[in-house]
């Protein structure tokens, strides 16, 4: 048995979810049972690969509240099917920020999305140290885990890491740093979506959001 843990980016993951909605015109791919997803590459992996964990990396954005109140409680809702499929949640947060246009100096404030890059490599790191898993994959198209791959790799020579690029997502520097490499499909996501309404083992009646 290869035992198997999935790290997922879950921004770059909804970005791509959007991606594969407008390129399937218009069919719903946010109602993503992420378990089923992951479960689907094991065959990538080979030698009796078994998935052992999956976690999902995030943060709730309170910033678009004003405008859009529903964000927040429709991600929450979502996470409460993850959570019951036994996916494990790590939430990160936004920062405000601001940015300085160079060419005119106008400043910019912006949202920036705080721990979760920094969460995923360390969560790497501790499956290796505690012999939680055999292979890592990473669901994520951002060159930023390029040094926690590269270091993974180099302090735990035994383990392997994986990265999954979303669908419109790549990075050719995680490919080349990577034991190996797969992308998602645009039709992967539409084939692996949550029942609408999701019974929870709570009992608890969870209906997919309108136009998700």
């Amino acid at each position: 048995m290869t035992r198997t843990a999935f790290l997922v980016d879950g921004f770059n993951l909804y970005h791509s979810l959007l991606a594969a909605r407008d390129a399937l015109g218009g069919a719903g791919t946010r109602w993503l049972d992420l378990r089923a997803l992951c479960s689907s590459f094991l065959y990538r992996i080979g030698g009796g690969a078994e998935l052992v964990e999956v976690t999902y990396f995030s943060a709730l954005a309170h910033h678009l509240d004003g405008k859009s109140p529903a964000t927040t409680k429709r991600h929450r809702l979502y996470m409460e099917c993850l959570r019951d499929s036994g996916i494990r949640i790590q939430l990160g947060h936004f920062k405000r920020a601001t940015l300085r246009c160079p060419e005119c100096g106008t400043k910019v404030p912006r949202h920036e999305e705080k721990e979760t890059d920094v969460a995923i490599g360390v969560s790497l790191m501790q499956k290796f140290a505690r012999d939680e898993c055999d292979v890592a994959v990473i669901i994520t198209g951002d060159s930023d885990q390029v040094p926690a791959v590269r270091a993974a790799l180099d302090v735990f020579p035994s383990g392997r890491v994986f990265v999954c690029f979303p669908f419109d997502r790549v990075s050719d520097e995680l490919r080349q740093v990577a034991s190996g490499h797969f992308r998602i499909g645009a039709g992967q996501y539409a084939n692996h979506q949550l029942p609408n309404p999701v019974v929870t083992h709570d009992g608890e009646i969870i209906r997919k959001p309108e136009g998700w």
